[in-house]
């Protein structure tokens, strides 16, 4: 067998591999979350009611659902400006610098922190500080874990956006510079629209790692199964709640919990979905 058929078949083996991983992963969800959706159909997704108490028992995915798109949501939107604003400063105002380099090297080493530290940091330091200001008693809620959760996927989201901007021909750029342009003109007439594109995806894809953060959000949210009244309420996530109480769980309760993991799994499909349609639209 020729080289080239050896690496085709490995090529196809590994893009196989993958197609089957993902549908076990969500034959094996949707066979733990059967006997929720036989017990309460679609109600289970519209409910508000999470009753645990044995005798009964009910169980309804609705505050997790509110909980981890307005937590994600609102990350994303703390995110936007601080990720832009840092990647343009690296990839073109102070581009070649000591000052990008070492920010460059900060912005790295944040993104690898595990999310836990961020939740200890968030608990010791940003909880006394909210409640310092009187906006909360507890210091936990749908902000504290929305502000921590945007400090986590800024480096993340300033990575790759920096390394899409630094991707933009310098003749364009230089094109532009010849005809008189300003600094500023170049980056918003030039770099920015070549590079949009890639700077949706890069939000799109730190969404959807919001969109399934674990510990940090567990430490700081409330874990209250309501749906969250303001932003200084407590609540609780899709991924918190299963964390919390996946341990100690059983019958009903287990598959309910796996049904919130295949919902998850769902909306994280669907964000990714739209995110291409954003980026087909408007690259």
């Amino acid at each position: 067998m020729s080289g080239d058929k050896v690496t085709k078949a490995l090529l196809f083996l590994s893009s196989l591999t993958i197609l089957l991983l993902s549908a076990g992963i969500v034959l094996s969800l949707t066979g733990g979350a059967i006997p929720a959706f036989r017990e309460y159909g679609l109600s289970f997704i519209t409910s508000t009611v999470w009753n645990p108490t044995s005798g009964s028992e009910e169980y309804g995915a609705l505050p997790f659902i509110a909980g981890t798109v307005i937590t994600s949501l609102l990350a994303l939107l703390l995110c936007i400006p601080m990720a832009f604003s840092t990647s343009l400063f690296i990839a073109e105002y102070f581009r070649g610098t000591r000052t990008a380099g070492i920010l460059r090297s900060l912005v790295d080493m944040l993104a690898g922190i595990p999310s836990i530290v961020y939740g200890f940091w968030g608990f010791y330091a940003l909880r006394p500080l909210l409640i310092s200001t009187g906006l909360t008693d507890q210091g936990f809620g749908i902000f504290t874990a929305s502000l921590v959760l945007a400090i986590m996927i800024v480096p993340y989201a300033t990575s790759l956006s920096t390394e899409i901007i630094a991707m933009v021909p310098s003749e364009l750029k230089e094109a532009a510079y010849s005809l008189g342009a300003t600094r500023r003109e170049v980056i918003f007439n030039v770099v920015i629209p070549s590079a949009r594109s890639g700077i949706v995806a890069s939000f799109i894809l730190a969404l959807g790692r919001a969109l399934g953060e674990t510990m940090a959000v567990t430490m700081l949210i409330g874990n209250a199964n309501i749906i969250p009244k303001g932003l200084f309420s407590p609540g609780n996530t899709m991924a918190s709640v299963i964390a919390n109480q996946f341990g100690e769980a059983d019958g009903l309760k287990l598959s309910a919990l796996i049904a919130i993991g295949l919902l998850l799994f769902a909306i994280t499909a669907l964000v990714n979905a739209a995110g291409k349609f954003i980026i087909r639209r408007f690259a």
